[in-house]
């Protein structure tokens, strides 16, 4: 098994990752809250940010660090839910959050020394699969509307915005590796 060495991220850098990841979090629980349509809720649209966070902490700061910010968003964002959403649906996506952020970087860790797009791809399906079973079987099992539709449509546009945030994933990654190639040269 090869060790590898990450950098530390400054307080600052550690204050926007957990801030961004809570504020995806907390605007997910809201948006998922307003159907668009029988398929599909607003929520879908901005959850898969979550995992673009997760991705590059872990590809820049390695797994520790991403689950830390995990956890610290995961804290920060349920305690806001639990104020501004209802109740099962902030444990729901508690729950839901915190076992899909774990897997997506376990995942991403594995593959991270394979093509770039690999590692963050496959770990956000595997997650979104994930994420999308637990929050939808325990927010909205048993109530009424078309939850069964929302968690298919749901998973469907978060797997769609997951492709799509490849292309921030590449820009983010390489600036930082121009940055840290002009750090090494100087």
């Amino acid at each position: 098994m090869q060790i590898t060495s990450f950098a530390r991220p400054t307080a600052g850098q550690f204050a926007v990752a957990t801030l961004a990841m809570a504020a995806v979090v907390l605007a997910s629980n809201i948006l998922v809250q307003f159907a668009i349509n029988d398929w599909l809720t607003w929520g879908a649209f901005t959850y898969p940010v979550a995992y673009l966070v997760s991705d590059l902490v872990n590809r820049r700061f390695g797994p520790g660090m991403a689950r830390r910010v995990a956890w610290v968003g995961f804290a920060v964002a349920i305690a806001a839910s639990l104020m501004l959403a209802p109740m099962r649906i902030a444990l729901a996506s508690g729950l839901a959050f915190i076992a899909s952020q774990l897997l997506d970087i376990r995942v991403f860790d594995r593959l991270r020394r394979g093509l770039w797009w690999r590692a963050p791809l496959v770990a956000t399906v595997i997650a979104a699969v994930l994420d999308s079973i637990v929050f939808w079987g325990i927010a909205f099992a048993g109530t009424e509307g078309p939850w069964l539709t929302w968690a298919a449509g749901d998973l469907a546009v978060k797997l769609g915005v997951g492709v799509l945030m490849l292309l921030p994933f590449r820009l983010l990654i390489g600036r930082q590796a121009a940055r840290a190639s002009s750090a090494l040269s100087h």
